[in-house]
């Protein structure tokens, strides 16, 4: 087999153009600071890949999950980019939970000690849930006791699904949490989902009812409840019933129906790597309704969904 060798041919360069400034910019450096500048006007739904340039403009500083080259600031992982004030960071789509106090966050009781409970939150380590920081039934006021120790298994068993509030640290790093509100407590009448907690965005509140008569509740820990509705008001909660193990008997086919949908338009969501809030999951239970409900978990159905769901929201942003 014969070989022919050609001769080298020129490297070609950019040609450059003047900017507004009248300062010479190569078009690459151009296209880079615009890449840039457009990756900075929204940095809360800014999903960027390891090495990937968040920003050149050196008044930004780098934080957890970014590195420096050449006067940029890159992704090392890849996650949601998060901004405060002039720190730049990077969150992991895949990794455990790291809470902050306040938080509102889905779990399920793993163990029942001594005056408390082991409650799974997708965390480094179970959180830990303390008889005096939940409600007794009835909502009396008083001084947990001994005979309320004996009655543990009786408030939450290994197994419940529970929706609490990160109330503060211990000095293992494990995160205390509380039900004192009525509005916490144990989950029933719904279906159970787990996402990545990178994909939940931070809201004002995070207990949403849809118009479609479903509840949902959004952990920030990534775990999520989707529920027939329940009252929200003090007056309609019946407080007797708070620990009780028994569903509401009169759940419809309409009702469950709703449940499945949503909960698969979640998922949906989640395959596709899209932020996760009530908005969005409206929209995506839209456009769900022209498929058919054993249709959902098919691939092209939920890349369909997920796909409507997020050009709806952009279209209503404007």
């Amino acid at each position: 087999m014969s070989v022919t060798f050609h001769a080298p041919v020129p490297r070609v360069t950019a040609k450059s153009s003047k900017d507004r400034h009248g300062e010479d910019m190569d078009i690459d450096e151009e296209f880079a600071q615009i890449q840039a500048k457009a990756s900075m006007k929204d940095l809360a739904i800014h999903v960027v890949t390891p090495g990937e340039v968040i920003t050149s403009d050196t008044a930004f500083m780098r934080g957890h999950g970014t590195y420096i080259e050449q006067e940029k600031v890159l992704s090392s992982l890849a996650g949601v980019v998060e901004r405060v004030n002039k720190l730049i960071s990077v969150k992991p789509l895949h990794t455990r939970y790291t809470g902050e106090i306040g938080d509102v966050v889905v779990g399920r009781i793993t163990e029942v000690a001594q005056k408390r409970w082991k409650v799974d939150v997708s965390a480094r380590c179970d959180a830990i849930l303390m008889l005096s920081s939940v409600n007794l039934p009835g909502g009396v006021q008083r001084r947990k006791q001994e005979s309320d120790e004996l009655q543990m298994r009786n408030f939450f068993m290994e197994g419940d699904l529970v929706v609490a509030e990160v109330q503060a640290f211990f000095s293992d790093g494990a995160y205390s949490l509380h039900t004192r509100s009525l509005k916490y407590g144990k989950l029933r009448n719904g279906s159970f989902i787990s996402v990545s907690p990178g994909l939940v965005q931070r809201c004002k509140s995070h207990f949403h009812s849809l118009a479609c008569g479903v509840d949902v509740i959004l952990g920030l820990n990534g775990y999520i409840w989707v529920s027939a509705h329940v009252p929200q008001s003090l007056d309609e909660i019946d407080t007797e019933q708070v620990y009780s193990n028994k569903n509401k008997e009169d759940i419809t086919a309409v009702d469950r129906e709703a449940i499945a949908r949503v909960a698969n338009c979640i998922r949906a969501l989640a395959q596709e790597t899209m932020f996760i809030n009530d908005t969005i999951i409206s929209f995506a239970y839209e456009a769900s309704l022209q498929h058919k409900l054993k249709d959902m978990t098919k691939r092209d159905v939920m890349q369909s969904i997920a796909q409507e769901a997020t050009l709806a929201v952009e279209n209503m942003k404007g």
